[in-house]
C-alpha cells in the first residue's frame, strides 16, 4: 500500500499562519467529547514504551466496519512492535504502519466511515478522539490510525472517527510534548519513534 500519508498535512498546511496553531493551544484543555453518546462500545487499550497506557472506547454502532478492522488487527498482534511515526504537538499522533513512515498498511483495505464517502457518523474531532488515517482514496484505510490531542473539527465529514480516549490522556499529550519531528509533516525519525508494546482488546 502506497502513499498511505495521512492527508492532515493539506490540512495542516492550509492552517499554517491562519490561527490554527493559537486555535489548537486553546484547544487543550478541552475534554474529550463528542456530538453524540457513543453506542455499543468495545474498549482497547494501547501501551506505549516509557509512556504509559491509552483507554479507549470504540464506538461499534457508529463505525462498524473501522471498529471490526482495528479489533481484528488488534486481536491478531499486528500493531504489537509498531510506533508512532507522524507527530504534531498541538495536533495528533499518528502510528499504525508497518514500514513506519506513513506508507504502509495492512493487507485489506476499508469503506471510510465519513460523511463525505457517504456514511453518517457524528463522531467529531474533537480532543482525545481515534480516527483512521488514510490517502486520497476515501476508502484507503488500513492499520495507520490517529489520536487528536487537540480539538479538530475541521476533519470531521472527512475522516473516520470511530472512538475517544477515556483514560491516558495525558500519555498521548506527553508524546506529542516530546516528539521532535524533523519536518513541517511531524516525521520522526526511526530511532525516536515511541513504540506501541500492544493493543489490548479488553471488552
Amino acid at each position: 500500500m502506497k502513499k498511505t500519508i495521512l492527508m492532515l498535512a493539506a490540512f495542516v498546511l492550509l492552517l499554517t499562519g491562519c490561527g490554527a496553531k493559537q486555535t489548537a493551544q486553546n484547544a487543550q484543555t478541552a475534554a474529550p467529547q463528542s456530538a453524540e453518546p457513543f453506542q455499543k462500545l468495545r474498549r482497547a487499550e494501547i501501551t506505549v514504551k516509557d509512556y504509559g497506557t491509552i483507554k479507549l472506547e470504540l464506538d461499534e454502532g457508529t463505525a462498524p466496519i473501522t471498529v471490526a478492522n482495528f479489533i481484528k488487527l488488534a486481536n491478531d498482534g499486528f500493531y504489537n512492535g509498531l510506533t508512532f511515526h507522524r507527530i504534531m504537538d498541538g495536533f495528533m499522533i499518528q502510528g499504525g504502519d508497518p514500514d513506519g513512515n506513513g506508507t504502509g498498511g495492512a493487507k485489506d483495505k476499508i469503506k471510510g466511515e465519513f460523511a463525505k464517502n457517504g456514511v453518517t457518523n457524528p463522531i467529531s474531532h474533537v480532543k482525545g478522539v481515534i480516527s483512521m488515517a488514510r490517502s486520497n482514496d476515501p476508502d484507503s484505510a488500513s492499520s495507520q490510525f490517529f489520536i487528536t490531542v487537540a480539538d479538530s473539527t475541521f476533519l470531521d465529514g472527512s475522516y473516520a472517527a470511530f472512538g475517544r480516549v477515556t483514560e491516558g490522556m495525558e500519555v498521548a499529550e506527553q508524546i506529542a510534548k516530546d516528539a521532535k519531528p524533523v519536518d513541517n509533516n511531524g516525521t520522526i525519525p526511526p530511532d525516536q519513534q515511541p513504540v506501541i508494546e500492544s493493543i489490548v482488546i479488553t471488552d
